[in-house]
């Protein structure tokens, strides 16, 4: 037991500084967030609820407009799992990260966003530190910092209400942060140009809606295609 508090404590203090940034986005995306769903007429406790059960940033503001409107569960079924789609391509890549993970193994295929998937997928865990605590802890920590900035949203929202116009900024500037991190760790940049060159080829042949899911999959293609050659060119 004193082993495995002493692993965990390791991993907790390894992955912290790795999800700063994600908790400057979050507390106040999830903020906006709150605020919202409060100025949408949801009590408290349903923003806070949706943070931890569907922990889909994008799917929960989405989820605030299809509660408020007509019944219409296929629609909202079609809607939620198109906004979604992109966590397939995300699991099919981390199947082998999160092999022998036992019991958290489940949590770390529920709390798999699109911040904790760029910190587990790409860092490099510390020599010593166990690799299932660490990813543990990179989602969990994700999570909490989300559920926090909601429910202080909620709180606020119900007391003060102001406008939320223009904060949705921060989780692009928060990716743009996490690529050029992870742009200035490489000495090669294959897979950033791959994943450069797919968005803007995707944006431009399927516009800004409709983008994201060819993004992915052209992305998941070309390095798996190209997988040998790229890891030649890292050693």
């Amino acid at each position: 037991m004193t082993k495995s508090k002493s692993a965990a404590g390791r991993a907790l203090r390894a992955a912290f500084p790795h999800t700063i940034p994600i908790l400057a986005g979050f507390l106040v995306l999830g903020m906006s967030y709150g605020v919202y769903a409060r100025a949408s007429g949801f009590s408290f406790w349903y923003p806070v609820g949706m943070a931890v059960a569907i922990f889909g940033g994008s799917l929960e503001f989405v989820a605030v407009a299809m509660l408020t409107g007509t019944f219409a569960p296929v629609q909202t079924f079609l809607m939620a799992l198109m906004i979604q789609a992109r966590h397939l391509f995300y699991g099919i890549s981390m199947l082998e990260k999160y092999k022998g993970m036992g019991w958290k193994k489940p949590y770390l295929i529920y709390a798999l966003c699109d911040e904790t998937f760029s910190i587990n997928c790409s860092v490099e865990i510390p020599q010593g530190v166990d690799r299932g605590w660490f990813m543990f802890f990179v989602s969990l920590l994700d999570q909490s910092y989300w559920l926090t900035g909601t429910a202080i949203g909620a709180i606020l929202g119900g007391v003060i209400p102001f406008s939320t116009e223009g904060l949705d900024f921060a989780m692009t500037a928060l990716f743009v942060v996490i690529f050029l991190d992870q742009w200035l760790k490489e000495k090669k940049h294959w897979t950033g140009l791959i994943g450069l060159g797919s968005a803007l080829a995707c944006l431009a042949l399927f516009g800004a809606d409709g983008f994201m899911i060819p993004t992915m999959a052209c992305i998941l293609c070309l390095l798996t295609v190209f997988r040998r050659p790229i890891e030649r060119g890292l050693d």
